[in-house]
C-alpha cells in the first residue's frame, strides 16, 4: 500500500462529483433520476444527463467511483498509476452506461473466477472493474429483452465476469501494447459472439441516441477548474520543488505511452497531476473548438483521458490522434460535430502509443483510420460494449502495428512479453528510474541495448 494517501484523494474526488450533482440540479430530482438510470437499458449512446438530469448523473458517477475504490481497498490491491486510470474510467462511464446496479453481476463473476482459480481476488480486481464495459448487456437482459428477467441479467453478468479475465490476458498480448483500452477489444470480441446469438433468436438489442445539449458553459467551467486544481497541486503541493516536478512532467512527454507505461511509478505524483490537468484542458478545448457538446458521454471521454494520464497518455501523443480524427471528420464524414466523431476524438486516444512510438505522422494516420473504423465497428455490437472505441482501436492496432513496423524496421520497438496481471500488481518504483541516469535510457525508460551489452561484458570480465 505504498500510495495509501491516494484513497483520500479519491474520496475528495467523489465528494466533488457529489457536490457537482447538487450544484447543477435541484436535489429533489436526484433520487427519481437515479431510479430512472437504474431502469434504463444503457446501450450506446445513453446520456444520463439527458434522461435523468445532471444531478442524478453526477451522483451516480460519484457512487460508482466510491464502490470501485471500496472494492480495491477491501481486496487490498496494490495502488499504482493504473488505479488512477480505473477511477477516471469508472467515473466517466458512470455518466453514460454504468450504474450502481448493473456493474455488480460482472464483478461477482470475476470474483467467482478468482475462487475457481484459487487465486486472490486482488489479482483480478482491475479486470472486474474494466469488464463492466458490458454492463448494458446486463441491463438489457434484465430489463429490455424479450425474455427479460432480473435473474437473466445477473447470470449474463456473471458469465461475462468469468470469461473476460482469460480473454483480456490473451488480447493484451496480440495488440503489442499499442491499444491502451485492451479491455475494450476483449469485450468487443465477446459481444461479437453474444449479440449475434441474441439476433438469431429474434432478441437483438438496438443502439439509441440520448444526447444532452446546452451545458457547455457550466460543465466547461467545472472541468476547467478541476484541471487547474490538478496542475497547481502538482506544481506546489506534491512535496517536491516546482522545478523538479516540471522536469518530471517533461520526462512524461518523452515517453511513448506504450502499455504498460505507469507514470506514477516512474516519475511520481506531482508530474502526473500536471499531466492530468493539461490533458483534461486539451480534451475540453477540442470539444469546444469543433462546436461539440459537453454532456455525459463527452465528459466521460474527458475523465477517461484524465485517468489515463497516469498510464500512457500525454499531450504529445494524444494531439496527433485528435488531429487525425478531425481530418477524418472533415474529408470522410464532412461533419466533425456528430456525436460519434466527438467521442472518437476523445476515446480514440487509446491509440496514442502509435504517435509515441512511430512519431506524429503515424499518430495522425491512426486517428484518421479510427474515425472511419469506429463508426462501423459498433454496428455488430448493437451498442452493448461501452468501450466501442477500444474495440476499434484493437482492430487498428493489430493491422497497423506490424505494417508500420515492416516499413520502418529501423524504428521497430523492443518487444518484451508481459503478463497482463503483473501490470496491475506493481506498486514499487521502476528500477530503471533509480539505477540509470537519463543519458542511459531510451524515451521509454529502458536501458539502451548497447549499455546492456557493456554491462554483460563487464560482468563476464569480472568473473
Amino acid at each position: 500500500m505504498r500510495y495509501k494517501r491516494m484513497y483520500f484523494v479519491i474520496l475528495a474526488y467523489v465528494l466533488a462529483l457529489m457536490l457537482a450533482g447538487l450544484i447543477f440540479d435541484d436535489p429533489s430530482n436526484i433520487l427519481p433520476g437515479l431510479w430512472k438510470i437504474i431502469n434504463t437499458q444503457d446501450v450506446l449512446i445513453t446520456d444520463y444527463v439527458a434522461i435523468a438530469g445532471p444531478g442524478a448523473a453526477f451522483v451516480n458517477s460519484a457512487l460508482v467511483t466510491l464502490i470501485s475504490a471500496a472494492i480495491l481497498f477491501l481486496a487490498r490491491c496494490p495502488l499504482n498509476g493504473f488505479t488512477i486510470t480505473e477511477m477516471g474510467l469508472m467515473s466517466g462511464f458512470a455518466l453514460f452506461g454504468k450504474n450502481i446496479v448493473n456493474i455488480w453481476p460482472i464483478i461477482l463473476g470475476t470474483w467467482i473466477y478468482a475462487r475457481i482459480q484459487k487465486e486472490p481476488f486482488s489479482k483480478y480486481t482491475s479486470v472486474a472493474l474494466l469488464a463492466t464495459a458490458l454492463s448494458p448487456l446486463v441491463s438489457y437482459m434484465g430489463l429490455g429483452s424479450l425474455y427479460a428477467h432480473p435473474l437473466g441479467g445477473i447470470l449474463t453478468g456473471v458469465f461475462i465476469g468469468m470469461v473476460l479475465p482469460s480473454l483480456s490476458a490473451y488480447t493484451y498480448k496480440v495488440q503489442n501494447g499499442m491499444n491502451l483500452y485492451n479491455m475494450g477489444f476483449a469485450c468487443g470480441l465477446l459481444a461479437m459472439m453474444l449479440v449475434p446469438i441474441l439476433t438469431a433468436v429474434g432478441d437483438a438489442p438496438s443502439s439509441v441516441l440520448y444526447w444532452a445539449e446546452g451545458y457547455n458553459l457550466p460543465f466547461g467551467v467545472a472541468i476547467t477548474l478541476m484541471c487547474l486544481v490538478f496542475i497547481v497541486s502538482g506544481l506546489f503541493f506534491s512535496g517536491h520543488p516546482a522545478w523538479a516536478t516540471w522536469a518530471g512532467y517533461r520526462r512524461i512527454l518523452t515517453s511513448t505511452g506504450r502499455a504498460p507505461s505507469d507514470f506514477l511509478l516512474t516519475v511520481g505524483g506531482g508530474p502526473v497531476l500536471i499531466n492530468m490537468g493539461v490533458n483534461g484542458l486539451l480534451a475540453t478545448g477540442y470539444i469546444l473548438l469543433v462546436g461539440g457538446d459537453l454532456n455525459g458521454p463527452t465528459l466521460g471521454g474527458i475523465l477517461t483521458i484524465i485517468g489515463f494520464s497516469a498510464y500512457g497518455k500525454h499531450a504529445r501523443n494524444i494531439l496527433p490522434i485528435m488531429c487525425g480524427v478531425l481530418l477524418g471528420g472533415i474529408f470522410m464524414h464532412y461533419n466533425v460535430e456528430t456525436p460519434g466523431l466527438q467521442l472518437a476524438a476523445l476515446f480514440g486516444t487509446t491509440l496514442a502509443p502509435f504517435a509515441g512510438v512511430f512519431g506524429w505522422p503515424v499518430g495522425v494516420l491512426a486517428g484518421f483510420l479510427h474515425s472511419a473504423v469506429v463508426l462501423q465497428a459498433g454496428y455488430v455490437l448493437a451498442g452493448v460494449n461501452l468501450y466501442n472505441n477500444g474495440f476499434s482501436g484493437g482492430l487498428i492496432a493489430i493491422v497497423l502495428f506490424p505494417t508500420v513496423t515492416a516499413i520502418f524496421q529501423h524504428r521497430k520497438p523492443d518487444l518484451t512479453p508481459r503478463n497482463l496481471f503483473e501490470v496491475f500488481e506493481a506498486d514499487k518504483p521502476s528500477p530503471m528510474e533509480r539505477d540509470l541516469p537519463p543519458e542511459e535510457r531510451t524515451p521509454e525508460g529502458k536501458p539502451f541495448p548497447v549499455i546492456k551489452e557493456k554491462q554483460e561484458e563487464q560482468k563476464s570480465d569480472q568473473e
